[in-house]
């Protein structure tokens, strides 16, 4: 089955895509991630990636989609895929449908921003070995220092409230109208993401399954 996740920084799409890749044996595509690989491959569009990565520039939507192209064509892709951070926007997803690329199913994991906020600036990491915690939901022992190491733990510059915030402004404004224009393909199902990543999981792999059966 080919597949796009959605859903905006926080929502957890990325942990749903890995899950259901490992259980469908697809592979869950990270727009990021296959743009790495490209540069690091040298392939053509990699190497007209590297020109805008290099100056700190956004990659153009040709490009970008030019290696979208580059890794669908893999013969990993046969049986399916999941796309996770690609298409961002309406142009791009209409560029994906000119490719003739087939989407059987577009999951939007729907998370309210307050409860984004609340996630994303409650987490906490330690600067040496990299364990993550929670405030709320994964506290280290004493709320202030690693478990592990003894580091004082430190927030992410990306998970400051403000930054959060406009990270959620720039989705509602760019990638949100996905929503729509899958709807109106018939495509588009909606998750609400639970507490618990294994209920948001269960959901996601019911909607997954209704396609498959046809319900």
């Amino acid at each position: 089955m080919k597949m796009i996740f959605l859903g905006a920084p926080g929502a957890g799409k990325g942990t749903q895509a890995e899950i259901v890749s490992e259980k469908y044996e697809i592979p869950a595509i990270s727009t990021g991630a296959i743009i790495r690989e490209a540069i690091k491959n040298q392939t053509e569009m990699g190497k007209a990636a590297k020109q805008f990565t290099e100056k700190g520039a956004l990659v153009p939507d040709d490009v970008v989609i030019g290696i979208i192209k580059e890794r669908l064509a893999q013969d990993d892709c046969r049986e399916g895929f999941i796309l996770d951070g690609f298409p961002r926007t309406v142009p791009q997803a209409q560029a994906l449908e000119d490719m003739g690329v087939s989407i059987d199913l577009v999951v939007n994991i729907h998370v309210p921003d307050e409860k984004i906020v609340e996630r994303m600036s409650g987490r906490r990491v330690c600067p040496k070995c990299g364990t993550s915690y929670h405030t709320a939901y994964n506290p280290s022992a004493d709320g202030k220092t690693c478990d592990k190491c003894g580091e004082e733990l430190a927030i992410r510059k990306d998970d400051a409230p403000e930054v959060v915030l406009q990270r959620l402004v720039t989705y509602h404004e760019l990638t949100q109208p996905l929503e729509d224009f899958y709807a109106k393909l018939g495509k588009l199902v909606t998750v609400v993401g639970q507490e618990e990543v294994a209920d948001t999981t269960a959901l996601t792999l019911k909607v997954i399954d209704d396609k498959k059966q046809g319900r």
